[in-house]
């Protein structure tokens, strides 16, 4: 009889779930493959499985800008803020809808009355913010593109005290998601500092190249 390859064993076993993990977990997926190469602050941490075998990740952790927590919906919620930071998958699993799975079974996972917001780095990469769009997050808006502080992590939050250094920082989607249940959710609607905006953006989103990921501005 023939032995079974690996890819065999997950092709013959389709089941998916979506659990929490490790940081430890994540780090192949966000050191080796998504295009940051940096690992963010991770607080929730959740793994798509497929035949039983991890194949793609997505992080959630607190904003880097302080003032960027209190921005979303003020000063009494910005405890209450995550950013969904990372999202990654092995390049052989990327596309049918797995992540658009994995980001919907891990919201469900995360505290009531949390706001989550990510962005779509249209600016940098081309990224329109589908999988966001087919999560229900509600739209709302585009960042202004600015410069920051240099720093060769990539980070301003490790900028190099050299005030002439700047770097790029793309226009991005802002986009939000409401956790909580219709009660919640409807006076977070009301404690949101930003509008809410009616139609999704839409355009071809531009692809990377995950083993080389060059900026494609």
């Amino acid at each position: 009889m023939m032995q079974m390859t690996f890819m065999d064993m997950l092709n013959a076993d389709k089941t998916r779930y979506v659990r929490r993990i490790s940081y430890e977990d994540t780090k192949p997926f966000i050191l080796g493959i998504h295009y940051a190469r940096r690992m963010p602050c991770v607080q929730y941490a959740f793994g798509y499985f497929e035949g039983g075998v991890l194949v793609g990740c997505v992080t959630y952790g607190q904003p880097a800008s302080p003032s960027l927590c209190k921005g979303i919906a003020g000063e009494q919620n910005r405890k209450n803020v995550l950013e969904l930071n990372r999202l990654v998958f092995l390049p052989e699993y990327n596309g049918d809808n797995r992540a658009s799975y994995l980001v919907g079974q891990s919201l469900k996972q995360l505290p009531a009355y949390t706001f989550v917001v990510s962005y779509a780095d249209y600016g940098g990469w081309g990224h329109i913010g589908y999988v966001y769009q087919a999560t229900n997050f509600l739209y709302t808006g585009m960042t202004a593109a600015r410069t920051d502080k240099y720093s060769a992590s990539g980070h301003s939050r490790h900028y190099d005290k050299n005030e002439t250094r700047r770097q790029i920082r793309t226009a991005k989607y802002r986009y939000v998601y409401l956790v909580g249940n219709k009660r919640d959710r409807k006076q977070m609607k009301k404690e949101l500092r930003y509008p809410i905006l009616s139609n999704y953006p839409k355009g071809e989103s531009r692809k990377y190249d995950t083993n080389n990921p060059l900026s494609a501005i």
